[in-house]
């Protein structure tokens, strides 16, 4: 099956339809991607109802394929003005899969100060009255869901940031322990989700079943290939199981490219203290988890749960983003008052990237000081009290920035840069730059690259090389993302050829079509002509693939760089 329901909260009512030819072989980031852009108006205000909120599994999510649960939301971006896509794990893109369902179209728009629940299932989708729920936290939100519908659901859900339309307000996604911890938080898709009066969607996945492939050997054989090759990578192997993403916090702050003090210099003296070596040793005493799955058939297992001091459960991770932005970019080396944040984020329903910035650039402004543990949860505070600096908080670091004449302020497109320092990772400059969708470290992760070692070697802080090589890791990017698997298998697929087979192999086998690294690579161009194409029509040109200026202007401690790619060469990333 090929379904598309469609959900106008305008007069509250559903339809179905079988996806378009045109569509054949789009899923995941590449549907969501070409539906906003074939749909939505452009030049539309993000919250109105002419945007549209799109949900849909990966290609190969529901197969049985290793580390292929992936979620994508899209919409147009009330953070970045840009096409929008952000993707979770979670159980609720697996519910979706094992229910035909390709894609889930949220338009229109209820009347005002109205929230609904979405039930979906093997009958189609319900519409319920679900007031009762507003002002709920994800936690409690999630809470009632699975107390009412029972354990087998998985909820996607906002919290109070997305009922106030908050442009950092994240889409939350459980997990297999039933907590709102997966989001796809970037962009402020959760704002749009809560300007169409969702409040939550109940997946039933029950008398659901997994795809059958075109060529079930062929599959299994593949399949097989691809679990092998990610096995043998140390990184998806050892590294993020035993120490999570948070691995990389001594890596990238001994390269000088950790974020310190909203990027005011390159690496924290209080790393230690929050670093993946720590948060391991601290999970270990109290009794956490480690190598955790967010959904099942994850392999990798690069997640955790964290308990607090009294040994009760606190929170996932928190991951290496999460760690950063609350951590060294505030100045904060206290790894419970960070793992307090992140719970707090992920009730309230907020981007942990763009939170975090945005405190920091809040530290900046002189309301609270750099280090601040207690102040920075006091902010969060704000926003669940809902006032008027709340509201900013939950806003994003660019318009809190700006209401306090804060000048450096590092943002692309209105969106807050990740736990990398374009200034001595210059591929990831590039990426930031001229990403569809504002900065962003996962749209073409030259970290890779520029400091792991991983699909070749580059010096990070030269600019020679870093427009190639940011360009295919965009492309690849977005094929992986419309595949349905989780970006870190890009390590494997960067380095071991059987990997990248793998892949290709599995989606041939599922689909039943030839499907070869070449079409892989023309899957993701074709997403990003198309999410090009939506920012064109809606205003964006190429003096908007742009840093600010501070990064080319302010020298980086401890190599006194600066962002040297030329404008010139930015303007060259899409030319394929």
């Amino acid at each position: 099956m090929s379904i598309l329901y469609r959900v106008n909260m305008s007069d509250l009512s559903v339809s179905s339809e079988q996806l378009k030819p045109a569509y054949a072989g789009l899923a995941g980031r590449g549907l969501t991607s070409t539906l906003v852009a074939d749909e939505v108006p452009p030049t539309c205000h993000p919250l109105a109802a002419d945007n549209k909120l799109v949900l849909a599994p990966g290609i190969l999510t529901g197969t049985g394929a290793p580390c292929a649960g992936r979620l994508s939301a899209g919409a147009k971006s009330p953070l970045t003005g840009t096409i929008k896509e952000s993707n979770s794990g979670g159980m609720a893109a697996l519910a979706l899969a094992a229910l035909g369902i390709r894609a889930l179209v949220i338009e229109g728009q209820p009347a005002a100060g109205h929230f609904y629940r979405l039930v979906v299932s093997r009958d189609g989708v319900e519409i319920e009255e679900a007031d009762a729920l507003a002002g709920l936290g994800n936690y409690d939100t999630v809470a009632h869901e699975f107390a009412r519908f029972g354990e087998q659901v998985a909820c996607i859900s906002i919290g109070p940031a997305g009922e106030m339309r908050s442009a950092a307000a994240s889409i939350a996604v459980t997990d297999m322990e039933h907590r709102p911890t997966r989001h796809c938080g970037r962009g402020g898709l959760g704002a749009v989700m809560g300007s169409k009066g969702v409040k939550v969607i109940v997946v039933n996945p029950a008398g659901g079943r997994r795809a059958a492939p075109a060529d079930p050997a062929a599959f299994a054989a593949a399949a097989r290939k691809f679990a092998t090759a990610l096995s043998n990578h140390p990184l998806s192997a050892e590294t993020l199981p035993t120490f999570g993403t948070n691995a990389l916090a001594n890596v990238i702050n001994e390269a000088g490219a950790y974020p310190t003090r909203n990027f005011s210099t390159g690496q924290f003296e209080g790393t230690e203290a929050i670093s993946g070596e720590r948060q391991h040793d601290v999970i270990v005493q109290r009794a956490g988890v480690l190598a955790h799955a967010c959904h099942r058939g994850c392999t990798i297992r690069c997640s955790r749960i964290y308990l607090d001091a009294r040994g009760e459960y606190l929170t996932k991770g928190p991951e290496y983003e999460t760690v950063w932005a609350h951590g060294a970019n505030c100045g904060i080396d206290d790894l419970d008052a960070v793992a307090r944040m992140d719970r707090m984020d992920d009730d309230l329903g907020l981007d942990t990237i763009e939170t975090g910035a945005t405190i920091a650039v809040a530290m900046e402004a002189g309301i609270i000081p750099f280090g601040d543990a207690a102040g920075a949860i006091g902010l969060l505070d704000e926003v669940a009290r809902r006032t008027p600096l709340g509201h900013l908080v939950a806003s994003g670091a660019e318009v809190l920035g700006r209401a306090y004449g804060v000048v450096r302020i590092p943002t692309v497109k209105g969106q807050a840069m990740p736990a990398y320092d374009p200034r001595a990772v210059q591929g990831m400059g590039v990426t930031y730059a001229t990403t569809t969708q504002g900065a962003d470290h996962t749209a073409g992760y030259a970290v890779t690259t520029n400091l792991l070692g991983v699909g070749g070697k580059l010096d990070p802080l030269s600019p020679v090389g870093q427009v190639e090589t940011s360009r295919n890791l965009q492309i690849a990017t977005a094929a992986i993302d419309t595949s349905g698997m989780c970006l870190f298998v890009a390590f494997a697929v960067l380095d071991d050829p059987h990997a990248l087979a793998g892949l290709c192999e599995m989606i041939a086998a599922h689909t039943g079509l030839p499907f070869t690294g070449n079409e892989l690579a023309e899957l993701g161009k074709q997403v990003l002509r198309r999410e090009r194409d939506f920012n064109r029509r809606a205003g964006f040109t190429a003096a908007h693939d742009r840093l600010p200026d501070f990064f080319r202007t302010e020298q980086l401690a401890p190599h006194r760089a600066t962002f040297t790619v030329p404008d010139e060469e930015l303007d060259t990333v899409f030319n394929f």
